[in-house]
């Protein structure tokens, strides 16, 4: 069975705990409802690198919900904002590992879990990518779509850039 992660605030962590993941809307017309997860891979960076994207929306701690599913379970693979692939669970797992750069890689599930699939839920470190994979180097956007009104030094980038 593959092992999944799915990140969300230390809060909702707790209440998945107890109660199971459930899906939530998607921002892909053809998958209306999934859950977002990454799979766990020896390389700890890339299985946890949505933490710094979501920590963005204003949450201290964020906790890592991990499950199985059964390996011929079929899920959506692909690339944060590009196409996905309809394949097994383990299918998505091994073309992670085979990815030259997994950053921005998901894999939605479109079922919810039960608490029987929850193997741990824990607090977890900041890591991963902002913005988007290769920010560096790349001049950010002041407007306010790309750059909500509290984020860190947001005014700050408003007056260098806008």
């Amino acid at each position: 069975m593959a092992l999944f992660v799915h990140i969300t605030s230390e809060r909702d962590g707790r209440r998945i705990a107890k109660s199971g993941l459930s899906t939530h809307r998607t921002r892909y017309p053809d998958i209306p409802f999934a859950i977002f997860a990454v799979p766990v891979v020896p390389n700890f960076t890339l299985s946890h690198q949505w933490v710094r994207e979501l920590k963005r929306q204003g949450q201290k701690l964020m906790s890592g919900v991990y499950f199985r599913i059964p390996d011929d379970e079929q899920v959506y693979v692909g690339h944060y904002h590009h196409l996905h692939q309809w394949m097994t669970a383990a299918e998505s797992v091994a073309k992670m590992m085979r990815e030259l750069d997994a950053r921005g890689f998901e894999v939605l599930i479109p079922r919810a879990i039960p608490t029987s699939s929850i193997q741990q839920v824990r607090i977890l470190p900041h890591v991963g990518w902002r913005y988007y994979p290769n920010a560096h180097h790349h001049r950010p956007c002041p407007c306010p779509m790309c750059l909500r009104r509290g984020e860190i030094k947001s005014k700050r980038i408003r007056q260098k850039y806008g």
